[in-house]
């Protein structure tokens, strides 16, 4: 019976290893519809998709072949139980509110504390240095309880951190009894991990007319530019309408600025295709319609834009705009609060010219109060995870992921027990953010108190098997590849320094009869990557096999 026909069902499709010429490169997960309670089970499609997979197959290396089983293996494993955990990396901070870092600094995590402190965490070590990154404590304002909502909110780097140093932060100042505030500061010139406190250069700042919903989040898109999310004002029920107001009236959006090339006088510039520009309405806006975006984030694989963002009193929820999409969309608010109706002015409820959410959940026990946004999980040390979107909520600290095509959401799952606690036993809750490193990795941010604040770093399950480590650094030899820290020339996923001998193909340490007849299976034209063809002219022959006989090293 072909699958896909009744009694199967499929159910998700995996990646096939190894990939092969003229092969469509994956399997069907396929499930029983009827009484069977066996779990799911990995089918080739050769039957119904490619009959060229059976005349390739003999060209396959034993290595490759092996590495493909162990890959389904794992995904199979990870069918049965969640493939992600956490582990803490370091306590005793300050409310934290949020961890970053910039592009290609792998051994540090830049982690917010609401009162106006940046501090740095040791990836190496775990630890916290000693010295702040940043102290602007004197003139930022709040932070000095749980549910104060105002402090230091935000944190990005610039793309060209490396070269210019430059960093921009969002916060709350004393000025203005609380007005939001997006200045730019500068690395110290001798020390990496000082920055110049006088160094700082506001480039935007508004009323707050209340203290809460100061949104605050700020991170720089693929294409350059800096995004700014911000809340509404405040209060409830966004009083000045100030959501649905595009003029003069930055609350409520999602902002868009060139900080790269200001003309002279100016502080940033405004990009030409923003929706605003040369119309009606504030030329900064990407976005309105927002409550108090919280934690959106931008999945560094598609540049898609994510925006989760706070609700009233019934529904939270997940806005999603793809990347290259145009500007000015409308997400609803106060209008509407997720799909519903909310029966106040400023839109009008339902109408087409407004964007819905992709998700939503209620103020219920199946849900929460206060959604915290994530990311979409893109790292390489956890391949079962990815293109996972993970979020939580504050109030209860429960985790969700799903996954997301551009039209519909599939595989919601909880998450909270795999989450917290984390392997050593530590509860995790209060979720104010999640943060993600220069791999790629992610981190679960536990607000805390004034002294119990703490960063998590999200893993892959122990009980899983083992991702291949052939050099035994701590890492996935894909890791190693993917990072650069080691080198895969003939594309077989084993780093360079693990072989020692190219003629020994199935990576036993020996050339012997093993590898004599993958190389014979291999026999003739062979499209890279082709690990029997020893000297890399396309055809494995008999200059390979005197390459392989003067290998020869059967024990």
């Amino acid at each position: 019976m072909a699958i896909g026909q009744q009694p199967w069902t499929i159910v998700g499709v995996q990646p096939l290893c190894p990939p092969e010429p003229d092969v469509p490169g994956q399997v069907r997960l396929v499930q029983r519809t009827d009484d069977d309670p066996s779990p799911p089970s990995f089918v080739s499609t050769l039957d119904t998709v490619s009959p060229t997979l059976q005349r390739n197959t003999p060209h396959m290396s034993l290595t490759k072949t092996l590495a493909c089983m162990a890959a389904v293996a794992v995904t199979g494993a990870a069918m049965a139980q969640s493939p992600i955990r956490t582990t803490r990396i370091v306590t005793g901070l300050s409310y934290p509110t949020f961890v970053t870092a910039p592009a290609g600094d792998t051994s540090r995590l830049f982690v917010l504390e609401k009162r106006g402190v940046i501090k740095i965490i040791d990836l190496n070590t775990n630890t916290v240095l000693p010295t702040p990154f940043l102290n602007i404590d004197p003139i930022v304002q709040g932070g000095s309880s749980v549910n104060d909502e105002q402090g230091l909110l935000g944190l990005a780097f610039d793309p060209d951190y490396a070269n210019n140093g430059y960093f921009y932060v969002d916060y709350t100042g004393n000025l203005g009894g609380g007005d939001t505030y997006v200045a730019r500061y500068k690395v110290s010139d001798t020390d990496p991990n000082v920055a110049d406190a006088t160094s700082a250069l506001v480039l935007m700042t508004w009323n707050q007319p209340f203290s809460n919903h100061n949104g605050g989040w700020i991170g720089f898109g693929p294409d350059g530019y800096l995004y700014i999310a911000t809340g509404d004002g405040g209060s409830a029920n966004d009083p000045g309408g100030r959501a649905q107001d595009i003029t003069d009236q930055p609350l409520g959006k999602m902002l868009r600025i060139d900080v790269s090339n200001s003309a002279p006088g100016s502080l940033y510039e405004v990009p030409a295709d923003n929706p605003f520009v040369g119309a009606v309405g504030d030329d900064e806006i990407w976005a309105y319609g927002l409550r108090n975006p919280w934690r959106p984030s931008f999945d560094r694989a598609t540049g898609d834009l994510w925006i989760a963002d706070v609700g009233q009193g019934l529904i939270e929820e997940i806005n999603f705009q793809p990347a290259g999409a145009p500007g000015g969309r409308n997400y609803g608010w106060r209008c509407m609060e997720g799909n519903n109706c909310t029966g106040l002015s400023g839109c009008t409820c339902n109408s087409p010219a407004l964007t819905d959410p992709i998700h939503t959940y209620g103020h219920n026990a199946a849900g929460g109060i206060s959604i915290t946004g994530g990311y979409v999980y893109r790292g390489c040390q956890i391949p079962e995870f990815e293109g996972n979107y993970i979020f939580a909520d504050w109030g209860n600290g429960k985790v969700w992921t799903l996954q997301y095509d551009g039209n519909s959401v599939s595989n919601l799952t909880l998450q909270t027990s795999n989450i917290s606690p984390s392997i050593e036993g530590v509860l995790v809750n209060q979720i104010a953010s999640f943060g993600e490193d220069a791999n790629g990795e992610l981190y679960v941010v536990d607000h805390g108190s004034t002294t119990t604040g703490q960063v998590f770093r999200i893993i892959r399950n122990p009980a899983l098997e083992p991702l291949p480590d052939c050099n035994d650094n701590g890492n996935p030899d894909s890791c190693d590849i993917a990072n650069g820290a080691s080198m895969d020339e003939n594309g077989n996923g084993i780093p360079d320094e693990c072989e020692s001998n190219p003629a020994d193909l199935d990576g036993d340490g020996l050339v012997n009869g093993a590898d004599l007849g993958l190389l014979l299976g291999a026999w003739g034209k062979c499209l890279p990557p082709c690990a029997a063809d020893l000297n890399g002219d396309g055809t494995v022959d008999g200059a390979d096999l005197g390459e392989l006989l003067a290998a020869w090293s059967p024990r």
